[in-house]
């Protein structure tokens, strides 16, 4: 799409009152992040905010679902975390999670499992050092709440995204003070997938401070 169609859909997310428009809109805009060049376009024309705004002044789940959705592609990808952050788009994020629309919750547990892939991915790289971006806003209290959700493809997300922000080692404090630690454990055990099972498993093992809690408990 060119730069002057997506500044009309912007518009609209901006201006738009009717809730039939403010939905098409932010479905548009949800399939436009689906693609790495839309995105940073996206977010270049102050889409973190406009897409913020528009989570606030609908309560429609099918648009909240959208703009989840639309958040939760641009998660992926790293070099937008910052701006998203600053945006609001986290906090927005978190706030449709409010929404007893199961499907508006997927899409939050997406778009949280997205930055924390993305993130770490960068943490075992050696590009980033510190604390994870997700933790300032409550993510991490949220996803502990929701992990045992009766949607397994939620609950997915939701396990996902834990398992990844423990790999970063700057957040195991959080971790263990917020009872992260046990919900590790947890799915290290439980969970329904054997690939996340693993995955929790190595996180726990390659953890030092994890492993002095855990045998200090013992």
């Amino acid at each position: 799409m060119n730069g002057g169609g997506l500044d009309a859909l912007l518009m609209l997310l901006q201006t738009a009152q009717n809730a039939t428009i403010l939905r098409v809109a932010s479905g548009a805009v949800a399939n436009l992040a689906m693609n790495e060049t839309n995105q940073g376009l996206i977010m270049s024309k102050g889409g973190a905010r406009l897409l913020s705004d528009t989570a606030s002044k609908t309560d429609d789940p099918q648009t909240l679902r959208m703009v989840a959705g639309a958040i939760a592609n641009l998660c992926g990808n790293v070099t937008l975390h910052t701006a998203l952050k600053q945006g609001g788009g986290i906090k927005a994020l978190l706030g449709m999670a409010r929404s007893a629309n199961a499907d508006v919750i997927a899409q939050v547990a997406r778009g949280l499992a997205n930055f924390a892939k993305c993130e770490t991915r960068e943490v075992i790289q050696g590009h980033k050092t510190e604390h994870s971006l997700l933790m300032e806003d409550g993510a991490l209290a949220w996803l502990i709440v929701n992990s045992k959700t009766t949607s397994d493809s939620t609950r997915r997300h939701i396990e996902l995204a834990l398992c990844h922000l423990a790999q970063n080692e700057e957040n195991a404090q959080d971790f263990i003070n917020s009872g992260g630690l046990e919900e590790l454990l947890r799915i290290s055990s439980e969970s329904a997938r054997e690939d996340i099972r693993n995955l929790a498993k190595k996180t726990l093992r390659s953890n030092p401070m994890f492993q002095a809690h855990i045998h200090a408990d013992r």
